[in-house]
């Protein structure tokens, strides 16, 4: 397969048409056809500064079933490094996207719901302004949590996916302001957290930092190398903290949630489109995961935008977030990384119906 780029470049054989090699099989997954338990509609709504996500979902035998869901790419923080403000321009896109939000909460007749802002809004000067000016506009009530709140809602969507073993286990999600590791202990049917870190780079943040479009490819590598600077830099207090691996416990396992490991993953696996079903609760092998970043980070944008699962949508972001991986698999040696295609929204639904006393 080529790429249409300006220099031979052996393509690696982990795109499409390459059976990627045998990697430990991912957990075990819920029955195909849940039973539902409660007629009651719950919602989560996930605000983050890259993405607009909404989830409805009834209670089942198995935790939930979905019934709804909407996903799109608003790019809210757009500009937020260098302003320290949302602009007019995303928070329109925003809004537009949570008016649709708010039309499907009506239509499922929802029980109940949390809707929930993150980095941007924290960060943001104007952003209480805009959480009021979505209240007023949609009827939806954003609560704008803390990183705390952000990592713990982020294990608690996914920990199901973690590989099975023995010791603590890294948690992470790769947002569009905010990086989150979580250190838990998975022993126990609900995990717990040790220790947790909220690094300040995001893929919106990191690319507007330091972009990685130049036009010759030594400068976009030289560019790959600097946001990892960036981000080291950024874990610096937080990785001595971690439990250090001697070979003889052998190494750590690592969960990620995030579009990041979702689009890697589309990659490892050569999809013609991307395929949920295929993703979420993959575990693919470290070394795929370093050697298909190495890759993109060299690209174009036009060549990455030409790749499966990628598009116009990634092609800008999808770079720093595999500088954000790189790093995260620096501080946190592990041979295999589990892929989620999950997170705060399951989190928050798994949480609501906790409280309702009706799921498990």
């Amino acid at each position: 397969m080529t790429y249409g780029m300006a220099e031979p470049f052996a393509p690696l054989p982990l795109y499409a048409g390459h059976k990627p090699a045998a990697a430990a099989p991912p957990p075990a997954r819920p029955a195909a056809h849940p039973t539902v338990t409660s007629r009651r509609t719950y919602a989560a709504l996930d605000l983050g500064t890259n993405n607009c996500r909404l989830l409805i979902a009834r209670p089942a035998t198995t935790g939930f079933v979905v019934v709804d869901a909407f996903s799109r790419i608003v790019r809210l923080g757009e500009g937020l490094a260098a302003t320290g403000k949302l602009s007019d321009a995303a928070m329109d896109r925003a809004l537009a996207a949570l008016s649709i939000c708010s039309d499907k909460l009506r239509r499922r007749h929802v029980h109940i719901a949390r809707s929930v802002a993150t980095e941007a809004c924290r960060q943001a000067v104007n952003g209480s302004d805009f959480v009021e000016r979505v209240r007023r506009e949609t009827g939806i009530a954003l609560g704008v949590i803390s990183a705390e709140e952000e990592a713990r809602l982020a294990v608690l969507g996914c920990h199901v996916l973690l590989e099975p073993g023995n010791g603590p286990a890294l948690v992470f999600d790769i947002g569009g302001g905010s990086t989150e590791l979580v250190l838990i202990d998975a022993s126990g049917p609900l995990p717990v957290v040790l220790d947790w870190y909220s690094a300040p780079w995001g893929v919106v943040s990191l690319t507007e930092s330091e972009p990685c479009d130049a036009p010759d490819r030594d400068d976009r590598i030289a560019a790959y190398a600097r946001m990892r600077a960036r981000v080291r830099d950024s874990f610096a207090n937080f990785a001595p903290r971690l439990p250090a691996f001697c070979s003889e416990a052998g190494p750590g396992r690592l969960l990620g949630t995030s579009g990041t490991v979702t689009t890697l993953a589309s990659l490892h696996l050569g999809l013609s489109s991307y395929d949920r079903s295929a993703v979420d609760g993959l575990v693919v092998p470290a070394e795929a995961m370093r050697a298909i970043s190495a890759r993109l980070s060299a690209l174009s944008p036009a060549e990455r935008i030409s790749l499966p699962c990628i598009g116009n949508e990634r092609a800008d972001l999808v770079v720093a977030g595999c500088a954000i991986l790189d790093e995260i698999l620096a501080i946190w040696p592990a041979h295999r990384l589990g892929v989620a295609d999950r997170g705060i929204r399951e989190g928050i639904l798994r949480s609501l119906m906790s409280c309702d006393g009706i799921a498990k």
